[in-house]
């Protein structure tokens, strides 16, 4: 079967998106919250049964856990992200190329590799941004090996992160984007976007956010998760103000803790695409 988008098709999404992409990402530090998320990538590479001496391409990187629970199953590992994110993440850049993770400069919707390059290929919370999804998808797909998987997770619309994004939106409408990137995490347009190209299992979970208080986590958000960042330095301190207040509100309906300390639930869904 032929994939709907070649490595040459034109693509949707301009130089000035790119651009603007990039530098949300950019401004802030993405390990500081993602590294409660190293659980869900280790069950990830267990749902696509990584093994040894397989190759894998992490896609839209983020902060290496998906790479580095690769590479601790002994896999040949190649990571891609935009290069404003690699290049700030020296520490953990270092980390993972200290466990044999190379590191690729790359869009997500133009993947720099051959077609079916890996033996698997995986994005946690990354390729679900991309701009173009029907491109990120396609890309994703033909770079992996026929009968091999693309395993992905992805936000849901209805779960906190979802939510904050349209609340992020209420602030600043350009943050509302990210609303539609949540879309990933419906089996509906999962299904859209990759059914043609194979079987598509979907699983619901849940990752815990834990911080001392709830005040801690939204000022941890603020200061380092980037559309977050980027929401704050567009508004006026008034509304900075309101938007910490309505952040603190959310978390708290999400937080499954009695005393004074949070542990929040966000919703996700697995994805594991097997390939025709």
């Amino acid at each position: 079967m032929s994939l709907s988008l070649s490595r040459n098709a034109p693509r949707k999404q301009s130089r000035v998106d790119l651009v603007h992409q990039q530098s949300a990402w950019a401004s802030g530090d993405y390990a500081a919250t993602g590294n409660a998320l190293q659980l869900v990538s280790e069950e990830l590479c267990d749902s696509v049964n990584l093994c040894q001496d397989q190759r894998v391409l992490e896609v839209a990187t983020g902060s290496f856990h998906a790479s580095m629970a690769a590479a601790r199953r002994w896999c040949d590992v190649t990571a891609t992200d935009m290069p404003s994110d690699l290049n700030q993440r020296g520490r953990g850049r270092v980390e993972a190329e200290s466990a044999g993770v190379r590191f690729v400069d790359a869009d997500p919707e133009a993947l720099p590799f051959a077609d079916q390059s890996f033996d698997a290929v995986v994005s946690t919370f990354g390729a679900m941004f991309a701009l173009d999804q029907e491109r990120a998808a396609s890309e994703m797909v033909r770079v992996c090996r026929r009968g091999r998987s693309v395993g992905l997770a992805n936000w849901t619309p209805d779960g906190f992160i979802g939510q904050m994004f349209g609340l992020l939106g209420r602030f600043v409408p350009g943050a509302a984007a990210g609303v539609q990137s949540c879309a990933w995490g419906t089996p509906e347009r999962l299904h859209e976007l990759f059914a043609a190209y194979g079987d598509v299992e979907t699983t619901a979970k849940k990752v815990v956010f834990r911080a001392r208080t709830p005040m801690d986590w939204v000022d941890k958000l603020r200061s380092s998760y980037a559309p977050v960042v980027r929401a704050f330095t567009q508004i006026d301190t008034p509304a900075r103000h309101d938007l910490r207040a309505a952040l603190l509100e959310l978390a708290g309906r999400h937080n499954r803790t009695r005393d004074s300390s949070l542990a929040l639930e966000a919703d996700y869904l697995e994805v594991v695409v097997r390939r025709r």
